[in-house]
């Protein structure tokens, strides 16, 4: 199916079709799927408007206050002083955030395999009332954890920038300008979407570039 999307892509966008071969091979998915949701969102919220490695650290130092587990269940993460989870480097934001997820995944959140069975759109509207969690927080749980084919995050600042370089756009595309170049790439926009993001990482000679 990977190669019929590549396929697809590259006869509908002669632009994109040059940037996959710039790229090479994609690998998206290739990686074992792991982790429950709470285990999903809890990271995606610490990976929030940080760097790649400063949030790496924050959340390496966050499994570190359960060190008797892989990781803390949403009671162990209610039941967490917020002194604790300041000490990992946390902010007083996040620590609402994560806290308002621990309550809501107590509440009856859906499972992984519950939201394998719906739709994208009705995984938005699920997910989207937890503090924190933003179209582009639930986007990237789609791509990397669910594995949808056909999510293209509008508002990611690489994807707009791979689409700026790539298109020779004199400024960073807004909202409106993503979508019209990414009708051309349905029903394969996560593909898309994965190749502008390595598009920079060529660029910056293999520093991370996507979420």
């Amino acid at each position: 199916m990977l190669d019929r999307a590549i396929t697809t892509l590259k006869q509908a966008d002669p632009i994109l079709a040059a940037l996959i071969e710039q790229v090479g091979n994609c690998t998206l998915g290739q990686g074992e799927r792991q982790g429950d949701l709470l285990f999903c969102l809890c990271e995606s919220i610490l990976y929030q408007q940080l760097s790649g490695k400063a949030a790496a650290a924050i959340h390496r130092r966050f499994l570190a206050l359960y060190p008797d587990q892989a990781f803390p269940s949403a009671a162990d993460l209610l039941n967490t002083p917020d002194d604790d989870l300041r000490s990992a480097g946390i902010s007083r934001p996040k620590i609402v955030y994560l806290k308002d997820l621990a309550q809501k995944t107590l509440d009856g959140l859906p499972t992984i395999a519950e939201l394998e069975t719906m739709d994208d759109d009705a995984i938005v509207q699920a997910l989207l009332p937890i503090k924190g969690v933003g179209r582009w927080t639930v986007q990237m749980l789609l791509i990397f954890r669910l594995q949808r084919w056909d999510v293209l995050p509008v508002d990611d600042l690489g994807i707009r920038a791979g689409i700026r370089r790539a298109y020779g756009l004199a400024a960073l595309p807004d909202k409106k300008t993503v979508e019209r170049l990414g009708q051309a790439w349905q029903p394969y926009r996560t593909i898309a979407s994965w190749y502008l993001w390595r598009s920079l990482d060529a660029h910056t000679s293999g520093r991370a570039a996507s979420p």
